[in-house]
């Protein structure tokens, strides 16, 4: 079974979409497109009647609304229908999904976390997770070698297909996450001749025949488009 992300044109480059219940990691420089992907890809699913868990390390709920407002794709009746959820770590309401040992450390807790994270998932039955992001969650495992692996790890046993925000902006420059996901996708922004070019890439799909060309991606009124039909040289 595959589920369609919902940004146009990426899908046919996927043989129609994701395999579900997989770990992918979408990784690309700021600016590049990655919350608005993550975006089409909850409301693609609150659409279809699915449930969602957008779990934020830095952005709460108004500020993602703002950051979609001047699309007209339809990101804030998806949100208001109920069918997204959205937990920052650092604010009030995340007690249930992030709570930790008797330390009360949140960096001690990494087992704890990981394991309510699946359980939460579980629980509300959500289909469809994003984790934005990766760095933050290195901030909060930096001091512990192999909790990061872990968190990563026990995301592959969560009933979901989860997207995973990666910041990064070398796509040969591979992370542990990367190994570990299912798939990988990157996005390109990139200055040429004063113009600013975006491009996506598909650098890893299980059981999926992909090409990994650079295909041209644009912004407009209806959010992020793919073009798979113009290559990008970069």
């Amino acid at each position: 079974m595959r589920v369609k992300t919902g940004v146009p044109g990426f899908d046919t480059l996927v043989d129609g979409g994701l395999p579900a219940g997989q770990l992918y990691v979408l990784s690309g420089p700021p600016g590049s497109g990655k919350t608005t992907f993550s975006a089409h890809f909850v409301h693609q699913a609150a659409s279809e009647g699915e449930k969602c868990l957008y779990l934020s390390m830095h952005e709460t709920r108004s500020e993602l609304l703002d950051a979609m407002e001047g699309f007209d794709f339809g990101f804030e009746k998806a949100v208001d229908s109920g069918r997204i959820k959205f937990l920052n770590v650092l604010s009030d309401g995340s007690e249930e999904l992030l709570a930790t040992g008797s330390t009360g450390s949140f960096r001690s807790g990494v087992q704890s976390m990981s394991t309510r994270l699946v359980s939460f998932v579980s629980k509300h039955g959500i289909d469809r997770l994003v984790i934005d992001s990766s760095m933050m969650l290195r901030y909060f495992y930096d001091d512990e070698e192999n909790a990061f692996i872990q968190f990563v790890t026990s995301l592959k046993r969560a009933d979901a297909t989860t997207l995973l925000i990666s910041e990064m902006t070398d796509p040969s420059s591979y992370t542990d996450e990367h190994y570990l996901a299912s798939g990988v996708i990157f996005l390109h922004n990139y200055l040429e001749e004063g113009s600013m070019h975006r491009g996506i890439q598909t650098l890893k799909m299980r059981g999926t025949n992909i090409d990994a060309d650079i295909r041209e991606v644009e912004f407009a009124s209806g959010g992020l488009t793919v073009h798979p039909d113009r290559k990008l040289e970069v």
